[in-house]
């Protein structure tokens, strides 16, 4: 399948010869209690390394060239596993059962009431108290070539978390010589049950922390929002973004209208913090989201096959998470896009369905494209 990508790749991001990606499995660190965290590394020719760790099935680096051809560190994160449970704000990590919010932990399925962990205000988010974030994933194999990849999975017990049937995950992260890191999730269910998952990676492009993201140039391809309440919780509406300060539909620098308190949206997401409704069919891989760094030059177009993409800025990130090189992440110093489900779908029976039958499979994919010039 082609993906619709714009742009010409710099020369420095440029494949020659016929160089086969690889997979490099080895240890990453440990956590407090002795449990040895894995990481497996995968690198193409053009320098594009990504290193996901068997804890939470996360990206802990992705190290990708700018334009001079000087590599950096794109994705914020924490040198060692135990951080990542000591201080957790999702960098990199694979989410679910339900990534973003359920409203006051509570939802339905045929008749029969289910309550879940309330972990952010009166709200469910990103599956709990001990979501899949913090748990330890299996590598289930390691492959170089002309995609170098890893599978990982876990298998969730019926009733972790509140959330019913026993649920069997696979990540799969994989990398190519046309730079392009992509990630698919899947998953089966022994019960009918509700599943939203996707990855949280927080971007800084300019793999710079001293830099934050306000004069990163974002498009979105989105004509709609689902606003939400001050709870972060969709109201139902599918609102155009048109005349306001969500339309990215061109490219806008993200600090351009972050802080137009006018807009109740804006207030009540302290910046960016709103599902949007990708154009296009659910279910085929088409263009979502561009970021650019004008500065680094680096771009990163993303496509994926879910019907909305959150887009957050790191609202949240206060000045007390001290990551990798001990730098103090802040508000504005880096921007996720996480492609799922809208939020609240299993209270919104207009909303495209979380809900994964037995002998269904659920699958999420999401590429990343790099380029530079």
């Amino acid at each position: 399948m082609k993906y619709a990508i714009s742009g010409a790749l710099c020369a420095i991001l440029s494949v020659t010869g016929a160089d086969a990606a690889t997979a490099t499995r080895g240890g990453f660190s440990q956590l407090s209690d002795g449990t040895k965290v894995e990481a497996v590394t995968l690198t193409n020719g053009a320098g594009i390394s990504a290193k996901i760790m068997s804890l939470g099935a996360t990206l802990q680096s992705l190290m990708v060239p700018d334009k001079a051809g000087h590599k950096d560190d794109v994705v914020l994160g924490y040198d060692t596993a135990q951080e990542y449970l000591s201080h957790p704000d999702f960098f990199g990590a694979s989410v679910g059962r339900y990534a973003n919010r359920i409203a006051k932990g509570k939802f339905s399925l045929d008749g029969k009431a289910y309550t879940l962990a309330t972990n952010d205000g009166p709200n469910s988010l990103h599956g709990g108290i001990k979501g899949f974030d913090k748990r330890m994933w299996k590598i289930d194999s390691v492959t170089s070539g002309a995609d170098a990849k890893v599978v990982m999975s876990y298998v969730s017990a019926d009733g972790e978390e509140g959330f019913p049937g026993e649920l069997k995950v696979t990540a799969t992260y994989s990398l190519n010589e046309q730079n392009e890191l992509k990630l698919e999730y899947k998953a089966t269910t022994s019960k009918p049950t509700v599943l939203n998952l996707t990855n949280h990676s927080y971007f800084n492009l300019s793999g710079n922390d001293a830099r934050d993201v306000m004069g990163n140039m974002v498009t979105l391809h989105a004509a709609k929002f689902t606003p939400v309440d001050a709870t972060l919780i969709p109201t139902g509406e599918r609102r155009a973004v048109a005349g306001s300060p969500f339309d990215f539909r061109t490219p806008h620098r993200v600090g351009d209208r972050i802080r137009d308190a006018r807009d109740q949206q804006i207030r009540y997401g302290r910046g960016y913090d709103h599902n949007y409704v990708v154009d296009g069919a659910a279910g085929s891989l088409r263009p979502a989201a561009v970021i650019n760094d004008p500065v680094s030059g680096r771009t990163m177009e993303m496509s994926v096959s879910a019907p909305g993409i959150q887009f957050y800025t790191g609202n949240f990130l206060d000045g007390t998470f001290f990551g990798k090189g001990q730098h103090s992440y802040r508000q504005g110093d880096s921007i996720c896009l996480e492609p799922g489900v809208f939020p609240d779908s299993p209270n919104h029976a207009d909303f495209p369905t979380a809900r994964l039958n037995p002998g269904q499979a659920y699958v999420n994919t999401m590429v990343y494209r790099f380029s530079a010039k």
